[in-house]
């Protein structure tokens, strides 16, 4: 039984406050078991005083927190700043059981939580709903984010202290989140005793860069009675560097002009059937950034008297990126090295046809090696700048009406905007060279032969210049009124309302072929000037000429600042809520039963805007409601031993893209893989919905440590996926002005009656899934010392569950089963720490199995896309030189893990990328 609860008649009172003032992050549960132990001095001998330090202190933190809820949960927690077992919140979180990220230049982007991927997981910051937006360089991986999903790279970890990962549904919490919700949680001044005042600073180094990377955090605290302040700030600034070799996927050919002559007259039969999948890109790529993240909180706390309180909290983050991305890449028919390229230049003498002298294709008939003559190679230098900055400011207050009666209230706003630039200056040349996957299938070796030299000046011409920019902003107004009711020593009951005002808009405006026509028609001279180029030899395997992209625009007068779209899409979604639930806490015996049964009522009204038909801008309005029933029980069998079980209903609103009114229509059928096509969204779409249902069994050592077993199931209604039809472009509605002068893969001139594959997301079957999640920490005190100073933290969660998709199968719509969307089947995280007073170190270790992003519905280059499995090794350790300064060293990726994100189910290279190990030696002084 939880010692809190021996008495009855100081539960009432006590424990009733600490559900209010933890509900908008008022006080940390160890600042009120402080209040409770000097409030209340008749109860020392129930309440136990643990004075441990350091990450085992965090541990028995996060532990009782795990313990103390009702629902299923998981924390982590930081004793100071800078003290978050990782460098980054989302390499924090794959610790926990169930959880998986993604990674972005070496760090971690996005959580998957219990198989579903990050558009289904619920992010707050301090008590509110939140959502931030950041972008990768790669296409492959998506580019901007304008999902639901929340980017955690864009926080420094050293401006929160604790993290919880609510895994069951309760009536009292925001709907939203089917995979669970995961609650940030900055410092507040009446978490310390006082006065508090820390510094941090770091130095880094990575393998594949140059740079000291320097991160700096400082926080400053303190309480004057019943008021307190406390102020926090975080800079950090490093050099970052992915590099690999990538497609972009594989495509079946014919000769599309190239010379084949050379080849064996079955290779040449076997090229003409267009049969044979060549590689697309085939490309060297390094992608660098220098990124620079700017964190800083303010809290302050009013405590008139021990019923009521007041707070505020605000944060700012702010996330820079300055990217350098290089490619050395074929570009010729759909950017493998076939066909003929080069059109008009110096009177048709740097036009050419490629010659496909030797291949070798396998089983599959993917063409696994191939000579050639003169193909296009293309050295592609990009400049891109990003830009995400978030600020957010909660206003919550707290009263104690009597001892029946609590209340509380939370008021807050937030927003999140995202910029980005890009431009691109590509240089053209042609090569003999060979394209071999035969030694390695994800990692392709590209050799040049003759006297052809990549990184001769002479070999190249300017070729072209693309242009784009990117706008997403997204906006949160938020309030709530909660109230909390004792009807007895052993019940009470919870009520409440929220308002909930959400807002995003999202636009990209891009200008192609910059300069072409003049370069190619010898208006504007194409010779590469020599003062804005340089030899990029940073790449492991290639070496080849790169250009100054800014000086080549500066040169040419090109502007790269774009008018901003005037028809960006927008979603607006106001959303109404409120909810009841019967809490219950009474002793069986000698045990413990603790429940709680409520429901949770929601409207919500989507007003969704966007470029229709290609002409109009319209907006669309829909609204649904609902009732979400939900129930928690934990049984406190014994002083170590909890068994609980839920049950209940969520939902997830379907993604920002999909609610989109606008559509895009490709009216050329050599771009892209997909030929005619039109994609749009669905405003119409219902949101997801889940019927969840978990049980599961923890046991607590008396100190540091647990053993834990769950088995959940959800089971998902109206699941999202895209469905691709094809119809005649007269019935989609778009205006046949899009295709005037154009033609179809044929060369006949397109017409109503012309074939177009209509892709639109919609509401599909039923689907489900399940899994099992095992965790253990232990402290291992049982041995003799100094082994008792070891402890491990182990976890494993097994997922499974499929969902349908409608795919285009020779103009017929089929449906086929594939796993959910981020599911990792095997998960595992291992932690062997050792710890003293005076030092500690440990090594941890964090495994994902293969997992899919994305299935096609009518792609001639693949019918799926994910990535392979990865396991991460990390290492930390510290050394306290006295009770204020602490020199401590870190180790993230030491092995230099590879990036394998795959194409089609039959397994094809996609991207390959590392990006290298990196070091931190640093201080925390403490006051």
């Amino acid at each position: 039984m939880h010692p809190l609860f021996k008495k009855p008649a100081t539960f009432k009172k006590h424990a009733l406050a600490l559900a209010v003032l933890s509900s908008v992050g008022a006080l940390s549960l160890p600042t009120f078991a402080q209040e409770v132990s000097q409030t209340n001095t008749a109860e020392d001998d129930v309440i136990e005083q643990i004075v441990v330090s350091g990450f085992r202190s965090s541990l028995i933190k996060a532990k009782d927190l795990k313990r103390d809820a009702l629902g299923s949960q998981d924390s982590i927690v930081a004793e100071d700043i800078a003290d978050f077992p990782d460098l980054n919140l989302a390499e924090s979180l794959q610790r926990i059981p169930g959880v998986t990220i993604t990674r972005e230049a070496g760090e971690g982007r996005q959580i998957s939580l219990r198989g579903l991927n990050a558009d289904f997981t619920q992010v707050q910051l301090n008590g509110m709903e939140a959502l931030g937006t950041s972008s990768s360089a790669m296409d492959s991986r998506g580019t901007t984010n304008t999902s639901r999903s929340f980017d955690f790279n864009i926080f420094a970890s050293e401006l929160f202290n604790q993290i919880d990962v609510k895994k069951s549904y309760s009536a009292d919490m925001d709907e939203g989140g089917i995979g669970g919700t995961v609650a940030l949680h900055t410092a507040k001044p009446f978490d310390y005793d006082g006065f508090k005042g820390a510094v941090s600073v770091q130095a880094g180094q990575n393998s594949l860069t140059e740079d000291t990377s320097p991160r700096i955090a400082a926080l400053v605290s303190n309480t004057w009675g019943k008021f307190g302040a406390l102020f926090s700030i975080a800079y950090s600034n490093r050099d970052t560097s992915e590099q690999g070799y990538n497609t972009y996927r594989w495509r079946p050919r014919t000769d599309q002009g190239s010379d084949i002559s050379s080849l064996s007259e079955a290779d040449q039969a076997a090229v003409e059937s267009g049969d044979l999948r060549f590689s697309r890109g085939s490309r060297y790529s390094q992608f660098n950034s220098d990124q620079t993240r700017t964190g800083a909180t303010v809290a302050l706390q009013y405590r008139p008297n021990s019923d009521l309180s007041f707070g505020i909290d605000a944060l700012y983050g702010k996330l820079e990126s300055d990217r350098k991305e290089y490619h050395l890449q074929n570009r010729g028919s759909s950017s493998t090295a076939l066909g003929c390229t080069g059109p008009d230049y110096d009177d048709g003498s740097r036009y050419f046809c490629s010659e496909l002298v030797d291949l070798e294709y396998n089983g599959n008939n993917e063409v696994i090696y191939s000579q050639w003559a003169n193909a296009a190679l293309h050295s592609e230098s990009r400049s891109q700048t990003t830009e995400t900055e978030i600020t957010q400011v909660v206003l919550n207050a707290d009263w104690v009406v009597n001892d029946d009666l609590s209340l509380s209230g939370l008021v807050g706003t937030m927003s999140s905007d995202y910029t980005s630039n890009s431009a691109k200056v590509y240089l053209e040349s042609f090569a003999d060279m060979t394209i071999d996957y035969r030694d390695d299938r994800f990692y392709g070796n590209n050799s040049y032969i003759g006297d052809y030299d990549p990184t001769d000046i002479n070999e190249f011409r300017y070729h072209e210049v693309d242009l784009a920019e990117n706008e997403v902003n997204n906006s949160f107004d938020v309030a709530k009124l909660d109230a909390d009711y004792a009807l007895n020593d052993q019940s009470s009951l919870k009520f409440g309302v929220s308002m909930k005002q959400f807002e995003h808009e999202s636009g990209d405006v891009q200008t192609a072929n910059v300069l072409r026509s003049e370069w190619q028609s010898g208006e504007i001279s194409d010779i590469v000037d020599a003062s804005y180029t340089f030899v990029n030899d940073n790449h492991e395997k290639q070496s080849w000429l790169s250009v100054d992209v800014d000086g080549v625009l500066d040169s040419f007068s090109v502007n790269r600042d774009l008018a901003a779209s005037p028809t960006p899409d927008k979603v607006e979604e106001e959303t109404q809520a409120a909810y009841a639930v019967y809490e219950l806490d009474m002793l069986l015996g000698d045990s413990e039963l603790r429940a709680n049964v409520g429901l949770r009522y929601y409207n919500t009204e989507i007003n969704s805007s966007g470029l229709v038909n290609g002409a109009e801008y319209v907006t669309v309005t829909r609204e649904y409601d609902g009732v979400l029933p939900a129930m928690n029980v934990a049984w406190y069998a014994t002083d170590n031993l909890v068994v609980r079980g839920s049950a209940g209903k969520n939902l997830t609103r379907p993604t920002l893209g999909s609610l989109s009114v606008s559509g895009t229509v490709n009216t050329d059928p050599l771009s892209g893989s997909s030929g005619l096509n039109i994609g749009a969204g669905n405003p119409a779409l219902e949101p997801f919905e889940t019927l969840n249902m978990e049980v599961g069994v923890e046991y607590y050592f008396d100190e540091v440590g647990y053993v834990s077993m769950s088995h959940f199931r959800k089971d998902i209604e109206n699941f999202i996926a895209r469905t691709t039809v094809n119809i005649p472009y007269g019935d989609t509605g778009y205006p046949l002005a899009l295709i005037e002068g154009t033609v179809d893969e044929n060369g006949n001139p397109q017409t109503p009656d012309t074939l177009y594959n209509f892709s639109q997301p919609q509401n599909l079957d039923d689907s489900d899934f399940s899994g099992w999640e095992f965790g253990v920490q232990r402290d291992f005190d049982f041995l003799p010392a100094p082994f008792d100073n070891f402890g491990a933290i182990a976890n494993y969660t097994y997922a499974d569950g499929d969902s349908l998709h409608n795919i285009l199968v020779d103009g017929e719509t089929v449906q086929v089963s594939r796993p959910f969307y981020g599911l990792s089947e095997h998960t595992y995280n291992f932690t062997l720490y050792f710890e003293t007073e005076t030092w500690g170190a440990r090594v941890s270790t964090a495994h994902r199995d293969d997992y899919l992003v994305t299935v096609e519905t009518s792609s001639s280059d693949q019918d799926e896309a994910g990535f392979h499995g990865s396991t991460y090794w990390d290492f930390s350790a510290f050394y306290n030189v006295n009770d204020a300064l602490k020199v401590s060293v870190e180790g993230v990726n030491l092995t230099n893990e590879r990036e394998e994100q795959y194409s089609d189910s039959d397994d094809r290279l996609y991207n390959t990328t590392v990006s290298g190990r990196t070091f931190y030696v640093g201080f925390t002084y403490a006051m």
